[in-house]
């Protein structure tokens, strides 16, 4: 048996086995050293093949880690690329491994038990024949443009010729990975084997071959499928229709969606049917790399990703978390119907309370409609969404909270009205439980005196809105919170697939400290003449995901309006909300959920609403360009960020970045609200907030000692 460092070669029954074994790691990355381990064995099969005649019967590849075929490409490297050149080389290098591999005399199977992503993808694409095992952990993808780059040793080429332009499009552009029966549906496997049977089904299935190559060319079916991709028509009209959606949803600014759409298209049909592509079309997706590869965007997504991989694995604190089980929710409005939907749908029964039944049905209500919104999508099957809602048991007293390891508390934003249901239910639980707050701005610490003995166990849980779709949970650190609760909570939200972070208590947190203040600015701008459809413009045009009024419009002019009013009792004139958030919230105007706000909603279209502009005092439209628009607001949430490290609300740039990031859409992209600071520099925005102070004569806008240390000494919140 030949062995090397990540890879090892034996032969069995006839059968060259390559396994991908990488030495202290949980999963297996195509490096360079791996990479070149491939390569000799590569040249070592055909030199045998060559020498005895054809002696092999085939080649499986296979994996040893478990629930891991191949992860990808090593990310370390991507991100040390400094130049087009440079990664359109090693693109090429790994093209002629991987062709290599395909053009090797003997046929070959990829065994995949597990994740099967990006590099690991285009290792499979170059076999002949795939194999997957009939496992949940089974997922197949190329999602490199997540970190913005492209695929580049040849999955641009291989996926569309196996699967179809159209299919092969969906995949490459969004990056989402298929499980195993969509695979096997699409063509992307040959077939479905216990994790058990993998190497036995894998050798007989290249014995049934009898040497026998796989013929490139999908599996095409209906007639919308075969005119968008055997018809020139057809997929000059798929291009165009593609072109048209990755630009309303990315705006230009995720190249590597465009260069994957240009670089498919462009090799597309040209490598279809075809055993091997010609290297026009190899180049064309090297070249297409480069010009992603070493760019600032790739360099921010990457970072991003470093990001979220380091708080799914954030202990926070050292003690062992406690195991949940069932779990209460006090409140059946929009945020208590909605966690009781996400606290079911991973298999925990609730208990849901609220004062009387109507509240209580508009509660389960919610929980029916994201249940079934995702069987609609196909997201899920009826039979789950049905058990999912047979979680949920509604009362209107606190029967079912005896026995209840967690109560989330979701009643109005009232510091009495939360004192007065944390003592009701401190009664009716047992020791230990956790009662856990949804508040977005007030005091936890206030509310665990309400509960007397115990205030340990007291702590804030903070969702956003969707409660299924936003990712983030601000796990809120009360005066006497233990260790051992704060672990729980965590792993927890961890479980149910949100990411958590930890913050001190102090009204507005995290997330929404930094927010409100930026949405304020909006308010204050449009009173000093910006039209908000010029704001919303130029937020939108910088990445945002949404302008700051239809943001408002979003979550609610009654709430915004409460947390931003909340803010500015405890902080004073530095968060003087805007006399217009006041004067359309008093004229019942509350946004998307009345139909009209700072924009008029009808079905799923919105206008501007013209009669905002009734509200305001008469003046000259201004003429503020979208720069000065832009630093108003962004430095303005800069300034505040630095505030909240500096007060120690949180323990580091990367927890703003996170939080910003997956509490409120802040363009990945750009890396991060600090990391784009540390891009513009801090002496920039501190000489900019210091003008802002000058003109406008406003406390908001001087900058925090935080910042100011960082100007001074050239450092940046990252270095």
């Amino acid at each position: 048996m030949a062995m090397t460092h990540n890879l090892k070669l034996r032969f069995e029954n006839g059968f060259a086995v390559v396994e991908f074994d990488q030495p202290d790691s949980k999963v297996n990355v195509l490096s360079s050293e791996s990479m070149a381990e491939l390569e000799g064995i590569l040249a070592q099969l055909r030199a045998r093949q060559d020498s005895e005649g054809k002696a092999l019967k085939g080649l499986v590849l296979l994996s040893q880690k478990p629930d891991i075929f191949i992860a990808g490409a090593d990310i370390k490297e991507i991100e040390k690329i400094s130049s087009p050149a440079e990664a359109e080389q090693k693109a090429r290098a790994g093209q002629k491994i991987f062709s290599a591999l395909e053009d090797l005399p003997l046929p070959s199977v990829a065994l995949i038990n597990g994740a099967c992503l990006g590099g690991g993808m285009e290792l499979a694409l170059a076999c002949d024949y795939r194999l997957a095992a009939h496992s949940d952990k089974v997922r197949m993808g190329l999602p490199e443009v997540k970190l913005g780059v492209i695929p580049g040793f040849g999955g641009t080429v291989r996926l569309p010729r196996l699967v179809g332009l159209r299919k092969g499009l969906e995949m490459i552009l969004s990056g989402n990975p298929v499980s195993a029966q969509a695979a096997l549906k699409i063509g992307l496997v040959d077939g479905l084997a216990s994790s058990q049977r993998l190497l036995t089904e894998g050798m007989e299935l290249l014995s049934k071959m009898k040497g026998k190559r796989r013929h490139y060319g999908p599996k095409l079916k209906g007639f919308s499928d075969v005119f968008l991709d055997k018809n020139p028509l057809g997929r000059a009209l798929l291009k165009s229709q593609t072109q048209k959606f990755v630009w309303k949803n990315t705006k230009g600014q995720y190249p590597a969606v465009l260069k994957a759409l240009e670089t498919v298209a462009g090799n597309y049909p040209a490598a279809r049917g075809a055993r091997g592509a010609s290297d026009e079309a190899y180049q064309r997706e090297a070249k297409a790399f480069g010009q992603v590869a070493s760019g600032e965007i790739s360099k921010n997504l990457i970072s991003v990703f470093y990001m979220m991989e380091k708080y799914k694995k954030a202990k926070w604190v050292e003690a062992a978390p406690r195991p949940i089980g069932k779990c209460a929710v006090l409140g059946a409005g929009v945020m208590g119907g909605g966690i009781a939907q996400l606290l079911s749908h991973r298999g925990h029964p609730v208990r849901m309370k609220d004062i009387n039944l109507g509240a209580l049905g508009r509660g389960l209500r919610q929980a029916w409609d994201v249940f079934y919104g995702a069987v609609k999508k196909r997201r899920m099957r009826p039979n789950q969404a049905a058990l999912g809602m047979g979680l949920i048991s509604p009362t209107a007293d606190y029967s079912g909270f005896s026995n209840a390891d967690l109560v989330i508390e979701a009643v109005v934003e009232d510091m009495k009205i939360k004192k007065i249901v944390w003592k009701e239910v401190a009664s009716q639980v047992k020791p230990g439980a956790i009662i856990a707050s949804n508040t977005s701005c007030l005091s936890v610490t206030e509310m665990a005196e309400a509960l007397g003995a115990a205030p340990e166990r007291a702590v804030g849980m903070h969702y956003f809105n969707p409660v299924h779709r936003m990712p983030l949970v601000e796990v809120i650190r009360a005066a006497k919170t233990s260790d051992e609760t704060i672990a729980t909570l965590v792993e927890f939200s961890k479980a149910l697939g949100k990411t958590p972070i930890v913050v001190k208590d102090e009204c507005g947190f995290l997330v929404n400290r930094i927010l409100l203040p930026y949405l304020n600015e909006a308010g204050l701008l449009l009173e000093e003449g910006v039209r908000f459809e010029k704001i919303d413009d130029v937020l939108l045009d910088f990445g945002m995901p949404m302008g700051a009024f239809i943001l408002m419009d979003e979550i609610g002019l009654d709430v915004g309006y409460k947390v931003a009013a909340l803010l500015e009792a405890h902080f004073g004139e530095r968060m003087k909300v805007s006399h217009i958030f006041k004067a359309i919230h008093e004229h019942g105007w509350l946004g998307k959920k009345s139909g009209r706000g700072f924009y008029i909603h009808e079905r799923k279209k919105r206008r501007p609403n013209p009669g905002v502009y009734t509200l305001l005092p008469q003046r000259p439209e201004s003429a503020m360009g979208g720069k000065e628009i832009l630093q108003r607001m962004l430095f303005k949430m800069v300034n505040e960020a630095a505030l909240c490290l500096e007060e120690k609300i949180c323990r580091e740039a990367s927890d703003v970045d996170i939080g910003m990031i997956m509490g409120t859409g802040f363009p990945p992209f750009r890396g991060g609200l600090l990391r784009y600071a540390d891009t513009v520099g801090g002496a920039k925005i501190v000489e900019a907030l210091e003008k802002m102070k000058e003109k406008t004569g406003s406390p908001r806008f001087a900058p925090c000692g935080y910042l100011v240390n960082l100007a001074k000494t050239g450092k940046g919140f990252y270095r």
